[in-house]
């Protein structure tokens, strides 16, 4: 009874529904890039270099001959591939944390908040090219960079509704039944952070798009010639790109816009239908 409520408000919430649509089509082009494709990866057509879309090739291609449909469907891959690994690492992360911080509380709680303050003082992108740039441009390192720097919000989150539940009856209950505090947090008070730690979640992987796009675009990111929207968008450097050749930057530009935005609204949606003050 309790999904089909929940369902039944994200399905009247438009935004939402069209932004999960849009999701949708983006994960299953992703998903199923080599059968909408004809043409490899990385395969290079000498004849068609920086040529402009046609119907051999859709967007073109780029400055290697390769086809920028194609790169666009496996880029899809590797970003929102990495935005949703960066994402599982912070929710790992804060989510234990936040748990260990709000349950135990005295210097724990205090050791792990100033943590959590020392690493929000820092602008993310300052630290992340730092990083980047010492560890090396590649998937797994942007991945690390980006969900080892992003914890502290979910941690912030969980730890704040762990406190507002954890001197609640039910827990006291728990307590009296001989329950030990990894199982109360698991069993009892883990459950009911769920509905805002999947709001932040959702937010989270459309940061995590915008952060690989940035560090891509500056070569910090995923190397070539392994394609991401972010170092397919790099191409937008050249100032004759910008200019005469916007097949090179601007579909990537807009699938970096609407997936973002499209999880937004899914993010907004699950943030109203989860909410049990709403009406259906």
């Amino acid at each position: 009874m309790l999904k089909h409520v929940i369902l039944t408000r994200f399905l009247k919430n438009k935004l939402a529904a069209i932004g999960f649509c849009l999701l949708s089509i983006f994960v299953l082009a992703a998903i199923f890039a080599p059968f909408l494709s004809s043409y490899g990866r990385d395969s290079i057509d000498l004849m068609n270099i920086e040529s402009q879309p046609s119907l051999k090739h859709l967007f073109g291609t780029d400055e290697l001959g390769r086809d920028v449909f194609t790169r666009l469907l496996y880029g899809g891959r590797i970003s929102l591939g990495i935005a949703v690994s960066a994402t599982v690492l912070q929710l790992l992360i804060g989510v234990t944390l936040g748990c260990i911080s709000g349950f135990y509380g005295g210097w724990i709680d205090n050791a792990i908040m100033r943590i959590v303050d020392t690493i929000m003082c820092f602008p993310f992108f300052v630290i992340a090219i730092t990083v980047a740039a010492l560890a090396g441009p590649s998937v797994w390192n942007v991945i690390l960079i980006i969900g080892l720097l992003q914890w502290t919000g979910v941690s912030r989150i969980v730890r704040a509704e762990i406190l507002s539940i954890k001197q609640s009856e039910f827990i006291e209950a728990a307590r009296a039944m001989g329950l030990n505090s990894f199982e109360i947090i698991i069993n009892h008070l883990l459950p009911n952070t769920l509905s805002p730690v999947i709001v932040n979640a959702t937010l989270a992987v459309a940061q995590g798009i915008l952060m690989e796009a940035g560090l891509s675009f500056l070569g910090l990111g995923v190397k070539q010639p392994e394609p991401s929207w972010g170092n397919i968008l790099s191409a937008a450097q050249s100032m004759r790109v910008l200019q005469y050749e916007w097949w090179l930057w601007i579909p990537a530009g807009v699938l970096v816009f609407l997936s973002v935005l499209s999880i937004n609204f899914v993010g907004d949606g699950l943030r109203d239908s989860l909410d049990p003050k709403m009406n259906i």
